[in-house]
């Protein structure tokens, strides 16, 4: 099987429905040894900020000389970017390899009951046996989707942090905040610490309520530690100046919550120190997140109530003089009405791309300036013009690939 064949193999597992089946995944694991138990890792959970979260981790470990391991979704540039280690995406050969490797596994399934893998159950056992073998120091593991049932919920974590809770993926999690939450705070486990984000009152109440039931130590956003300004706070500690690549309100939270993971894990990753974290975080970048691609290209995913809101923060506050014209994309099993009643205020545009769950451009409102392809919006040459591409993250990585292939 060679990397193409590999990669048809792995798309070949879509749910198309079906959900995640923890004693499947499991089963598999046990298959393989449980690479699962054989590093440390951290757990990362949440609406928004995932990415970014896992990434200045990435960059603070990675500085202080460790080999660390990521695993996030969905990609923006290639699929082996998902598996990453200190920044480096999967080899093709090596993906090949590995999944030959599980493919007698696989195969033995099939004569239990547990029915077929899952691609995204396939993805997470593919990583877990990848990082075992290549012996990371540490990895941070994203959650796909909510946490309680996710098919990476199958690890002791040395941490849990939750990013945000907002609206998103409401058929599966639920159509409130606090059903939400309860799907993310579903990964954590016993003395387990948690570190979280600004979140409601009552999703605030479920974390400390079920830290409590589970003797876990909790660190909040805001309250505990701090990142304003360009300066972090914890108790007598003070990391300054931090300068972020990544722009926006949402970004220094972000930030935080991972230099406050770092400090609690510093116990046991020595090498960690305020020098480290400071560097990883300026050196901290994230494709299609707040990304300046050109001096007015500017990509954010941002797919969901929360990250447009976040978005329109981060253009009032940085670009407040700016004129600015959106171009939107999103999935159509989404409700993208108050995503693009909330982005009206600007000169709006919307247009589809080569996805299966694309929204169609003529299902679009006609209220909205509806763009064939993608030239015929943007323009280098009016500089005075920030032009702003959001949605979709798939939408992300199509316009990405035009100017990094």
């Amino acid at each position: 099987m060679n990397y193409q064949e590999t990669l048809n193999f792995i798309h070949s597992k879509r749910a198309k429905g079906r959900g995640t089946n923890l004693d499947r995944v499991r089963w598999c694991l046990e298959q393989l040894g449980n690479p699962q138990h054989q590093f440390p890792a951290v757990h990362i959970v949440g609406t928004n900020g995932k990415g970014s979260t896992t990434s200045y981790l990435q960059h603070i470990f990675t500085e202080a000389g460790y080999q660390v391991g990521t695993f996030t979704s969905p990609y923006i540039t290639r699929f082996n970017e998902r598996i990453a280690i200190c920044g480096e995406e999967i080899p093709d050969a090596d993906l090949t390899v590995l999944l030959n490797s599980i493919l007698p596994m696989l195969e033995n399934l099939k004569e239990t009951t547990f029915g077929d893998i899952t691609e995204f159950e396939l993805v997470t056992i593919l990583m877990f046996q990848y990082f075992a073998q290549k012996n990371v120091d540490i990895a941070f593991i994203e959650a796909g989707i909510g946490g309680l049932y996710d098919a990476t919920n199958v690890f002791m974590p040395l941490a849990v942090i939750c990013t945000s809770i907002s609206l998103d993926h409401e058929d599966k999690l639920g159509k409130s905040h606090l059903s939400i939450a309860k799907h993310k705070i579903g990964v954590l486990k016993d003395h387990v610490p948690l570190i979280f984000g600004p979140v409601s009152n009552d999703v605030r109440q479920l974390f400390y309520n079920t830290a409590y039931n589970h003797d876990s130590l909790t660190f909040e956003a805001g309250q505990d530690f701090k990142l304003s300004k360009d300066t972090f706070t914890y108790h007598d500690i003070v990391i300054s100046p931090i300068h972020l690549q990544l722009l926006g309100k949402h970004q220094k939270i972000n930030a935080s919550l991972a230099v406050m993971c770092s400090l609690i894990l510093s116990e046991n990753f020595p090498k960690i120190s305020l020098k480290t974290i400071k560097q990883g975080l300026n050196n901290t970048k994230w494709p299609g997140r707040s990304e300046l691609l050109r001096p007015n290209l500017l990509l954010d995913g941002a797919h969901n109530s929360d990250g447009i809101k976040q978005l329109i923060t981060l253009l009032q506050d940085h670009y407040p003089s700016r004129k600015v014209k959106i171009l939107f994309a999103g999935l159509g099993r989404k409700s993208l009405s108050p995503l693009l009643n909330v982005l009206s205020d600007y000169p709006l545009s919307v247009t589809s791309f080569d996805f299966f769950e694309a929204q169609p451009l003529n299902q679009y409102p006609d209220q909205f300036n509806k763009v064939e392809h993608f030239e015929d919006w943007y323009h280098e040459e009016e500089q005075e013009t920030l032009f702003v591409v959001t949605g979709s993250l798939y939408f992300i990585s199509e316009i990405r690939q035009k100017f990094i292939p």
